[in-house]
């Protein structure tokens, strides 16, 4: 495996640990800068916010910069800013570092994949975005229960966590990414990257997306909240569920990948988001108990990772020729239904209290499974179909 390619993937492990691990640190900030939970949830509704309404800009603005300057000024954007976010007295000023660190993830994730593929022969670019795009979901199995279990005493050793690693893929890129190819003469504008969301089927698919990804974050980020019965409020439990919730995702995210070639996008999306809705409707029991919360640590990131894989394919293959665009666009839906999720899921707490507030991530997912079975009737998932995707997925990490 070369060894460019590892940094990279360093890069998006820091990356996917940082935009996660707070909803495992929510505690102990809270009590440290005197502030509720769902206030301190909206940590990450800002970063993903953030990274939702900047990534198309600042892919417009920065379109002709070389890749590896760009690169290399992502990860210090990104690394500073969780160094200051470490430091932060109060907590509106560790909120206002969750901006600058959203940009510098917005930067660094698609100019990596795109990297990735110009680093290997193209019939191994499908491997090399493997390789790159890993790094995520290992942050989610331990970039996630690692942050947790570091900050249980102090929440800002998880953010020096990130810093360190962001650091770290920051140093090993500047000494051995050279010679790459240079940055294409011509970009498509802010425009042309939003144009297809005019189009009915893109919008659709889009909204999906957002609406999944509002049900499941959600949860997700006041988790630790849902389990305290399981829990009591210790943090190396809370750890195991989160490390449970990791490997389930990793599954999820292979089990997903075949699924969609053999079953359909359709399937999976309905499947899986009945699934995750009827666990919702369960974690006010299966929270209660360690076995319980075990077991729902299992069956949602299976179902939840599974749909992830099914979303940007659906949208990719609505229109191959264009995929890079469409899974940008996926990726900022799905970032804005991380923001809506954070916020809701807040809201929820507050109405509904700790146990219940599942109940309502269990009626937004049920609506996901309607807007998929309302916007894919219509969309044939044919051989041909699956073969345009494939043919493109090497240029899907594009920006």
């Amino acid at each position: 495996m070369p060894v460019r390619l590892l940094l990279l993937a360093l890069g998006t492990f820091a990356v996917g640990t940082d935009s996660m691990v707070v909803a495992g640190i929510l505690g102990p900030v809270s009590a440290d800068l005197g502030v509720s939970v769902p206030a301190a949830g909206q940590l990450v509704t800002v970063f993903a916010l953030g990274y939702a309404l900047l990534a198309p800009v600042l892919a417009t603005l920065t379109a002709r910069w070389p890749r590896r300057r760009l690169l290399l000024t992502a990860l210090a954007v990104f690394s500073a800013a969780n160094a200051l976010s470490a430091l932060a007295p109060t907590y509106g000023l560790l909120l206002a570092t969750r901006v600058p660190a959203a940009a510098g993830a917005a930067l660094y994730t698609p100019t990596a994949n795109a990297v990735a593929t110009t680093l290997v022969a193209p019939e191994r670019r499908g491997r090399a975005l493997a390789t790159v795009l890993g790094g995520m979901t290992v942050a989610t199995a331990l970039g996630v229960p690692l942050g947790t279990w570091v900050g249980r005493a102090d929440w800002r050793l998880t953010m020096w966590l990130v810093t360190a690693l962001g650091l770290a893929a920051l140093a090993g890129l500047a000494a051995l990414l050279r010679g790459l190819p240079p940055a294409p003469a011509a970009a498509p504008t802010l425009r042309a990257r939003l144009a297809p969301l005019g189009k009915r089927r893109v919008l659709g698919a889009a909204g999906t997306t957002l609406v999944f990804f509002l049900a499941f974050q959600s949860v997700y980020i006041y988790l630790a909240t849902a389990v305290s019965g399981a829990t009591g409020g210790d943090a190396e439990r809370l750890s195991v569920i989160l490390l449970t919730t990791g490997v389930m995702s990793v599954a999820g995210s292979w089990l997903g990948g075949r699924l969609v070639d053999r079953a359909g996008v359709r399937r999976v999306l309905l499947a899986g988001s009945a699934v995750a809705a009827c666990a919702f409707a369960a974690l006010p029991w299966l929270g209660r108990s360690m076995p319980g919360a075990l077991v729902y640590a299992a069956v949602v990131p299976l179902a939840g990772w599974a749909v992830s894989v099914a979303l940007p394919h659906r949208l990719a293959s609505i229109d191959p020729g264009n995929a890079p665009l469409l899974i940008s666009l996926n990726s900022s839906a799905l970032y804005l239904g991380t923001a809506a999720g954070g916020a809701a899921g807040s809201a929820a707490v507050a109405v509904l209290g700790g146990r219940w507030f599942p109940l309502a991530a269990a009626v937004l997912a049920a609506a996901a499974c309607a807007v998929a079975a309302a916007t894919t009737r219509d969309e044939a998932e044919g051989p041909r179909r699956q073969e345009a995707w494939r043919a493109v997925t090497p240029a899907s990490s594009q920006r």
